[in-house]
């Protein structure tokens, strides 16, 4: 009988403990321990998600997690200990509850989703090494980072750790130096030599065929411009194979799953030179060069990847090589389970679309931000890179810039309308708009100018759908939204909105299974606050308060400058009989939005939800009751 197979991976492993549990729940046992969950619910666990990161498991006081990315790792670490200061500013120095963090990269052996070796035990070490409120990591983590970011770490040495036989090298992240330290994303590094626009322009169009997400249809018939005798004899620039993916599992039988995820993907790809699926599975089996396969197939792109599946748990490996230089341009894991086979598979697919369509606008715009004359075709990807940044007026800002400088340079796109009519209608979402009537004018007329010339632009409808919404045309809204999210299942954005309506619909039962679907397919959304969100406000409306609670704290971890979730959550917490929770919640609420001090102002302000009978009685009801229990005035 052959040797047992050993599943191991290379991870940034992430170690956290809490510095004096003991002392802490010798004093106050039941406070410490619902702080400690508070903490871990609205701050931690949200953090872990937010940087891509999987809570291998967790014990009394501490944790384990696992990253693709020591960046994301230590990113995290930062951001985590610098909530903690201001969630425990105001607690006794005795009492405060502080992590210790320790990181560090290591080959890690797996099994049944927990993680083991010396790659663990080394962020073991490291977290016993750290100050309380501070983070310490290997030398192999401070290598990887380099200058992405910008944290000062102070060199330890080598320090010898129990079990480990050599030294490791530490580098600590002090409580003061965290606090000192502004969390920003740094300077994106220049492009690597060599990376020419036709590479980004080439990489940028076969990725986004895949996803027919936002704006894809702008780049379906890009033209690569010639750029030397190196290139003259390329492949067709939209082509691609999928090569079938290799079966983890000892077991031979789940072959036939494993090659319908492929099919699956496949048969995803449009509007561009696919190789079939009868020569692609030619490849089955073998060990291939990917160099060799795109110069025998012709295409300029292989997508490769593995499944494992072990009873109703799969996890699934995928990445994207330039077939020309054999370069990883894209690489991902994703995790799911089989209760439902055939939604699973759906899902499996749908998020990996929405993985690859982030992360290339993602890795795109740092490469293009460099380039000194981006023609438009760039702007409106540099457009989407700012979009999909965490929703704040000032990325919303850049990305309109850039979609109206590409509108300047070429007024026929369709692109650059659709980028600038969404970043209106999110101005017009967030009560940012500074010209309410003249962004939904302008919105309109971007949108429908946009639809005449392309309309099977999903972006396009599924805009102008959440527009009409606003204008109180809340049918009209549901078909542009259904409309949309039939030209392109994957999209979120399109079943976040179409939940929205239904809410403004009175149907907030009918709402729920579009926001859950959006957090599943996109756990890592940078839009996940508003399917959250909207999920909470369903379940306040239906009177599930605990459920609604839940849903709306998880909305405000993971955007606390969304004022909307701070008035949702008053009204939770109102309406469960949490006079204090509530009014503090409303307190953060008229931080945001001091003019809209009583109920009247608010319900003016919110004309959307106003003009269907079933919902305003279901709104009254409870969210109207709840407000009205936290101490919001009605006039």
């Amino acid at each position: 009988m052959g040797e047992a197979r050993v599943a191991r991976r290379l991870t940034a492993v992430f170690a956290a403990d809490v510095a004096g549990y003991s002392r802490l729940m010798g004093a106050d046992e039941e406070g410490t321990l619902r702080r400690l969950q508070a903490h871990r619910r609205e701050l931690i666990d949200p953090k872990v998600r937010e940087h891509k990161g999987r809570i291998v498991k967790t014990t009394g006081d501490g944790m384990l997690a696992e990253f693709p990315s020591v960046v994301d790792a230590v990113r995290c670490a930062v951001e985590a200990q610098r909530g903690m200061l201001d969630r425990e500013a105001d607690t006794g120095e005795e009492q405060r509850i502080r992590f210790r963090i320790g990181i560090n990269l290591g080959d890690v052996i797996v099994d049944q989703g927990d993680i083991f070796g010396d790659g663990v035990n080394v962020a073991a070490r490291l977290e016993a090494l750290a100050d309380p409120g501070g983070l310490c990591v290997s030398g192999t983590v401070r290598d990887h980072i380099g200058d992405r970011l910008p944290y000062a770490f102070t060199a330890l040495g080598e320090q010898a750790v129990k079990n480990i036989a050599r030294p490791v090298p530490v580098f600590a992240l002090t409580p003061g130096a965290i606090a000192a330290t502004p969390i920003v994303p740094p300077k994106p590094p220049p492009p690597p030599p060599g990376l020419t626009f036709n590479r980004i322009a080439a990489i940028a169009a076969v990725l986004l065929v895949l996803l027919t997400g936002a704006g894809v249809a702008v780049w379906r018939l890009w033209p690569i411009p010639p750029s030397g005798t190196r290139e003259t004899k390329l492949a067709p620039r939209l082509s691609i194979v999928v090569l079938p993916f290799a079966n983890l599992s000892d077991d031979p039988g789940q072959d036939y799953f494993v090659d319908s995820i492929t099919d699956d993907l496949t048969s995803r790809i449009d509007g561009s030179f696919v190789i079939s699926r009868t020569t692609a599975f030619t490849y089955k089996g073998k060990s291939v060069d990917t160099k060799q396969i795109g110069h025998d197939l012709g295409v300029r792109y292989v997508l490769e990847g593995s499944v494992w599946r072990l009873g109703e748990t799969v996890q699934i490996n995928a990445q994207l090589i330039d077939a020309e230089t054999g370069a990883h341009v894209w690489a991902d894991r994703f995790d799911t389970d089989l209760t439902n086979l055939a939604m699973a598979q759906s899902e499996i697919i749908g998020r990996l679309a929405q993985t690859l369509k982030l992360a290339l606008l993602e890795s795109a715009g740092r490469q293009i931000a460099e380039e000194n004359h981006p023609d438009a075709r760039d702007l409106i990807m540099r457009g989407w890179a700012w979009f999909y940044r965490p929703t704040t007026p000032a990325n919303r800002k850049e990305a309109e810039q850039a979609f109206e400088q590409a509108l300047k340079l070429d007024p026929e796109s369709v692109g650059a309308r659709v980028g600038i009519a969404n970043v209106l209608v999110n101005y017009i979402t967030f009560r940012w708009s500074k010209s309410l009537d003249q962004d939904k004018a302008r919105a309109q007329q971007l949108l429908v100018e946009a639809l005449e010339r392309d309309n099977d632009n999903a972006s396009a409808h599924i805009a102008l759908g959440t527009l009409r919404r606003y204008q109180n045309q809340v049918s009209e809204s549901q078909i542009e939204l259904e409309r949309g999210l039939a030209l392109d299942r994957n999209s979120t954005g399109a079943m976040q909105a179409l939940g929205w309506t239904l809410i403004g619909q009175g149907r907030p039962e009918a709402a729920i299974p579009y926001f859950q679907k959006g957090i599943r397919l996109d756990p890592h959304s940078p839009f996940l606050f508003l399917f959250h969100a909207g999920l909470g406000n369903c379940q306040l409306l239906l009177g599930h308060v605990d459920e609604a609670v839940d849903a709306l704290q998880r909305a405000r971890a993971a955007n606390p400058r969304i004022y909307y979730i701070h008035l949702l959550l008053a009204a939770a917490l109102g309406l469960r009989g949490d006079t204090d929770g509530a009014k503090a919640a409303l307190a953060e609420f008229l931080k945001l939005k001091p003019e809209l001090n009583s109920l009247a102002k608010i319900r003016a302000a919110f004309p959307e939800y106003n003009g269907n009978p079933r919902a305003v009685a279901l709104g009254e009801k409870t969210t109207g009751l709840g407000l009205r229990r936290a101490g919001l005035p009605e006039e």
